[in-house]
């Protein structure tokens, strides 16, 4: 059986997704088969295994910097946020159903037998799991219903590393409280590590001597505060992409910054095209002075639709349209432009049926059967409309779908093969299915890692440069490889400012 070592930290936020991650990229560099494990995620960003399974987009990230194929035993529950309805419970990358809090406290011996099963599987192809908990450890009041914090370094027999956010402030008293909190648990966390410092070092020093003193286990080190890496992140879009840091780039591009908002990731390729400025807003002024708008996934269509009538910014996007700024919605975003959304078995809301934007010539009806799948996908001709070419090196494209509806009308903008299916889903492997939908500067599809695709991207931003009268460019950012670089990066911020042989130890034979 594998070696085990837990990341946790003093709340939500604090890095524990990019530390398990940096880890990983650090072991498997030294030769080390490793794998990352998260028991329960709470996410709406999510990401589909070769086997049609979801899991959580964090956990997908993790194993790409452990360069191994993501799994569903990699984070066998994962629970996206619905509104009302309380939460889609994703048990081994299935949906299980929606389930309030009350009624998921009921389900936890089910869910611990789900976890432990997921986390013996993996354990047996990998020498060494690195483990993510979540939230906060010491949540007092959870204590005897969850499964993915003590009770799981207990499983695993697992020392706890626990990462406290300094910029947060208070790092001190969530350090000690943690411990004070934990009983006899306590004894499972070996070491502390403060993120996201600013400042002079000297300063924090007596503070790190204190807490050692005081709680008998040490600062494994401190690392600095380095605002956005690009790197994907888990509960939320980071503060730092919500400004204006890259104002001088020439093209901007707005994402709607949905409620309900899911797999924001989705846009993360842009932050390293250097003629691109994204931005994250729901300002009346941003959508209508934008080169681009793009309406991103939802899990709850809706509602958030419902939102953007009822503020005005619905208002705000058909001027945009009208004025001739492409509009791009992606899943949610895609079923929102269409004329209507019905939702017979109230799947995602009360409403029945909802009128959509009326943008595309397209109506969505929500079911119970959520489609989960990679794919492979060819543009169109209709996508010369929106500006694209048809061209087979540039429309090859890869991606994944995560939806619960069924888009028709004028849907042919992408011819798309499922390359890995959810086998709740009935359509056949090798069946050619049209996705996507275009009319006049609008358009829409599900497919979710569309613009990971080169190409395909770097005519997006090129057909931007020439509506403002800028010639394009040819040269391609290869995001694969400008990610890989980024982790390898973080990796080594982490070597430079982690004891490394404090940890290397508590994992040896």
């Amino acid at each position: 059986m594998a070696k085990a070592l837990m990341i946790q930290g003093t709340g939500s936020g604090v890095g524990k997704s990019l530390f398990v991650a940096g880890l990983c990229r650090i072991f498997r560099d030294k030769g080390v088969n490793v794998a990352p494990f998260k028991a329960q995620n709470m996410a709406l960003n999510s990401f589909i295994t070769r086997e049609g399974g979801e899991i959580g987009r964090a956990q997908a990230f993790q194993a790409e910097a452990a360069r191994v194929e993501p799994s569903v035993d990699m984070n066998p529950i994962l629970l996206k946020a619905t509104g009302e309805a309380g939460c889609q419970v994703i048990l081994n990358g299935r949906v299980h159903g929606s389930m309030q809090a009350q009624e998921y406290y009921s389900f936890k011996n089910e869910a611990w037998a789900a976890v432990t099963a997921g986390y013996e599987r993996l354990s047996k192809q990998h020498d060494l799991i690195i483990m993510e908990g979540a939230g906060s450890p010491a949540e007092i009041n959870l204590s005897d219903a969850e499964v993915v914090n003590m009770r799981m370094a207990r499983h695993a027999n697992a020392p706890v590393l626990l990462v406290g956010d300094i910029d947060k402030g208070g790092v001190f008293a969530s350090l000690y409280g943690t411990i004070a909190l934990l009983d006899g648990d306590a004894a499972l966390i070996k070491a502390f590590i403060i993120n996201k410092f600013r400042g002079d070092l000297a300063i924090l020093e007596p503070g790190l001597r204190m807490i050692s003193e005081k709680t008998g286990r040490p600062v494994l080190g401190v690392i600095p505060y380095l605002g956005d890496m690009g790197l994907h992140e888990e509960d939320g879009i980071p503060q730092d992409r919500l400004q204006y840091l890259n104002a001088a780039r020439p093209v901007r591009i707005v994402v709607l910054r949905l409620r309900y908002i899911s797999n924001f990731t989705d846009f993360d390729p842009f932050l390293y095209e250097q003629d691109v400025d994204i931005v994250y807003s729901l300002r009346s002024s941003d959508i209508e002075n934008a080169d681009m708008v793009i309406i991103p996934g939802s899990k709850n269509t809706v509602l958030d639709l419902l939102y953007l009538r009822e503020s005005g910014i619905e208002a705000s996007i058909k001027r945009a349209a009208d004025k001739g700024i492409p509009i791009a919605g992606i899943c949610g975003g895609y079923q929102m432009l269409g004329k209507k959304l019905f939702d017979p078995e109230r799947v995602e809301s009360p409403h029945q049926e909802t009128n959509g934007m009326g943008l595309l010539d397209v109506e969505t009806v929500f079911d119970r059967v959520k489609t989960t799948c990679q794919v492979k996908a060819q543009a169109q001709h209709r996508a010369e409309s929106i500006g694209l070419s048809v061209k087979s090196d540039e429309t090859a494209l890869e991606g994944y779908e995560i939806h619960m509806g069924r888009t028709t009308g004028e849907v042919n903008l992408f011819s798309l093969k499922r390359t890995s299916l959810n086998s709740a889903f009935r359509t056949p492997h090798s069946a050619l299915i049209l996705d996507g939908s275009s009319k006049g500067s609008v358009w829409g599809t599900y497919l979710h890692g569309i613009f990971d695709n080169d190409g395909f991207r770097r005519e997006v931003i090129n057909s931007l440069r020439q509506r403002r009268g800028l010639q394009p460019l040819d040269e391609r950012m290869n995001y694969s490889k400008a990610r890989d670089e980024s982790l390898d990066r973080w990796a080594d911020i982490l070597r430079e400012n982690l004891d490394m042989k404090f940890i290397e130890e508590l994992v040896s034979p």
